[in-house]
C-alpha cells in the first residue's frame, strides 16, 4: 500500500479561509499528509493571492492533529538556509515531528525579478543548493557549534538550539540525474520525484540507489515519494466538469472524455479518471516503488472533491 498526501499550489488564490477549509478536510481523514508549494507568484500573469509558506504552515501544525506536512519545495535562492532550517526545527516540535523540511534550488525567473532577488544561472542555482544543503544537514546534525566557508552561506560556532525533539527528515525534490539525483544521496532523507510517470520513477530510484552505495549509505536510507498531477471526478458527469478546460486546448478539443482521459494519463502522465481508474494508476506507482505520492490538487475550492477521493480511493491504496 501507498501513503497519499494532498499538495496544494500556495500561490494559486491559497487564502487563509481556504487554508482553513483545506487543513478540515485532510486532518484525519486518511490522507498522510498536506503539503504546498513556496512561491511568491505564478511564471505568468495573471497573479492571485499568496498565503506566506511558514506562517500557514505554522498555523497548520497547531491546527492540526494527524498529517504531517511541509514545503514542496522551499526554495534558497529567497530562503535563507540558516533561517528555514531553524523555522522548520520549531515547527516540528510544535507539530510532534510532523514537519517534514522540503527544500529546493529555485526556478522561476518572474518572481525571483519581482521581488529582487538573484536568481542566477543553473550551475549558480545548483552550487548555491548544494550549499544550503549544506547548511541545513551541518545545522541538524552536529552535535556541537557547526562552521561553514561558502561562497553564498557562511556558519561561525552556529548552533541549533533548541535541538529538535524528533528527526526533522529532509526532503530534496527533483528528477536530474547528472546534478539533483547526487544530492539526494549525499543529502536527503526523502526524495520527491516530480511528474515522473511510474516507469521513470523505476528508473531513476534504481539510479538513486546506486548512488546511495557510493555515498556509503543504504537504498532504505532514503524514503522514495512522488508528486503527481491528478484530475478525479467522482463520477463522470464531474469528471467532465473538471477537465472543461480541455475544450479550449486544440489538441484536446474534439476528443471523448475517455480519449481525453486517456491522453493525459499516457502521454501526459497525469492520475486521471474516477475512483476505479485513479485507484489502478495509483497502484502503477506503489509497484514502482513509490512509498508516499502526493497528488497535485490545483482546485483548492474543491472541497467534496477532496472528501470524495477520502471515501472512493483512500480505502483501497493506502497504508
Amino acid at each position: 500500500m501507498v501513503a497519499i498526501s494532498l499538495m496544494v499550489e500556495g500561490q494559486m488564490g491559497l487564502t487563509w479561509q481556504r487554508w482553513q477549509r483545506l487543513i478540515e478536510a485532510v486532518d484525519g481523514q486518511g490522507f498522510a499528509g498536506l503539503f504546498r508549494s513556496d512561491h511568491f507568484t505564478n511564471p505568468n500573469p495573471p497573479d492571485y493571492e499568496s498565503l506566506e509558506l511558514v506562517v500557514s504552515l505554522t498555523y497548520l501544525a497547531a491546527q492540526s492533529k494527524h498529517i504531517h506536512f511541509g514545503p514542496l519545495v522551499a526554495p534558497v535562492s529567497f530562503r535563507d538556509p540558516a533561517m528555514l532550517t531553524r523555522q522548520a526545527a520549531a515547527l516540528s516540535d510544535l507539530s510532534g515531528g510532523r514537519m517534514i523540511l522540503g527544500m529546493g534550488s529555485g526556478w522561476q525567473d518572474r518572481e525571483h525579478h519581482a521581488y529582487g532577488y538573484p536568481l542566477g544561472d543553473i550551475p549558480t542555482r545548483m552550487a548555491r543548493f548544494e550549499e544550503g544543503l549544506e547548511v541545513a544537514t551541518r545545522l541538524l546534525h552536529s552535535e556541537g557549534p557547526a562552521t561553514f566557508e561558502g561562497r553564498f552561506y557562511q556558519l561561525h560556532d552556529a548552533q541549533l538550539l533548541p535541538r529538535p525533539q524528533q528527526k526533522l527528515p529532509l526532503l530534496i525534490g527533483g528528477n536530474g540525474p547528472k546534478r539533483l539525483l547526487p544530492l539526494v544521496a549525499r543529502y536527503a532523507d526523502i526524495w520527491n520525484a516530480v511528474f515522473l510517470r511510474p516507469d521513470e520513477f523505476r528508473e531513476r530510484s534504481t539510479l538513486l540507489d546506486t548512488l546511495l552505495q557510493k555515498e556509503g549509505r543504504q537504498p532504505a536510507d532514503v524514503k522514495r515519494t512522488a508528486m503527481q498531477g491528478i484530475y478525479f471526478g467522482k463520477d463522470s458527469a464531474t469528471l467532465d466538469r473538471k477537465l472543461e478546460w480541455r475544450h479550449s486546448v486544440p489538441e484536446l478539443k474534439d476528443k471523448s472524455l475517455d480519449a481525453v482521459v486517456h491522453t493525459l494519463h499516457t502521454e501526459k502522465g497525469n492520475i486521471v479518471g474516477t475512483a476505479e481508474q485513479v485507484i489502478q494508476q495509483i497502484k502503477a506507482y506503489e509497484e514502482a516503488g513509490v512509498e508516499e505520492l502526493m497528488v497535485q490538487w490545483l482546485d483548492i475550492d474543491d472541497i467534496e472533491g477532496i472528501q470524495a477521493f477520502a471515501t472512493e480511493v483512500l480505502p483501497h491504496c493506502t497504508k
